[in-house]
């Protein structure tokens, strides 16, 4: 995971943000390193505000 702009900073300004995190996969990840993002993410969306 990487935190930044992203070389989006002109979105990141117009969307009221000073940041954004990002995941990045690769060859070298693997299904089981996907689906534990997946469920991490799940896990973290109410605490972001996000509501299913």
């Amino acid at each position: 995971v990487r935190a930044g702009h992203h070389c989006a900073q002109p979105l990141h300004r117009y969307l009221g943000l000073n940041a954004s995190c990002r995941a990045s996969f690769y060859l070298y990840n693997t299904k089981e390193d996907v689906d534990r993002w997946i469920a991490a993410l799940k896990t973290v969306r109410p605490t972001l505000g996000y509501k299913d």
